[in-house]
């Protein structure tokens, strides 16, 4: 499935060779994808369960682009099998695994050897203390087997932070989002907050590049 990116250069945008790119969070969910890994709790050795690519809703993320909002809060399984819940699923029931939500943008080789900036503003961030929720830039090798990456939490008030990426061919760089924490059955989820950032609509001037035709990678555990 192809995606069509929009990312803003710093500077002189237009100028061959430019070293700055700046990416906001654009108004979804086009364009954005979603990752789950799921690992055992810490009590039960906290080992790696599964990875896979999930729909952005399922991640439990939620676009608004009347209010140009993005919601994301605790993970809900639905499923009431004891894998995912002691002692089943249902109303009070515990999570009994940690779920790695990953909401992001990839592109690959186009941003390659630049400083990528990813800047944006939280307005709000009530997760409860079982969840937490961080800001990424990751610049992964070619084959995924080894990533540089910068991780900021999610706090209320402006972002902007940069990773220098590795220059070389099929090199991938992301963008977005994270909630890790317990998962959480679908009626008691209020409690335990969300996280909400401002969305803009993807720009359209001469001072943009639209990245088309960027084919979206085969997903990975991250």
């Amino acid at each position: 499935m192809n995606k069509t990116l929009t990312v803003l250069i710093a500077g002189a945008a237009c100028a061959a060779g430019a070293q700055a790119v700046v990416v906001n969070v654009d108004q979804g969910p086009a364009g954005w994808i979603g990752y789950m890994n799921v690992f055992e709790l810490p009590a039960n050795g906290g080992g790696f369960v599964f990875g896979s690519g999930w729909g952005t809703n399922d991640l439990n993320s939620s676009f608004d682009n009347g209010a140009s909002t993005l919601t994301l809060s605790p993970n809900t399984i639905g499923d009431p099998n004891p894998f995912w819940y002691t002692p089943s699923g249902g109303p009070g029931a515990m999570g009994n695994k940690i779920m790695e939500a990953n909401l992001y943008h990839e592109v690959t080789d186009t941003l390659s050897g630049q400083t990528v900036t990813f800047q944006g503003k939280v307005l709000s961030n009530t997760l409860a203390g079982s969840h937490v929720g961080l800001i990424f830039i990751r610049d992964f090798a070619a084959d995924y087997s080894s990533s540089v990456d910068m991780f900021i939490p999610i706090v209320a008030g402006d972002f902007s932070f940069s990773l220098d990426t590795i220059a070389g061919p099929g090199r991938h760089v992301q963008w977005g989002f994270r909630v890790t924490g317990p998962d959480v059955w679908f009626t008691d989820v209020g409690p335990y907050g969300t996280a909400v950032i401002a969305t803009i609509p993807a720009p359209a001037s001469l001072g943009l590049i639209g990245l088309g035709g960027l084919a979206m990678a085969r997903r990975r555990r991250a």
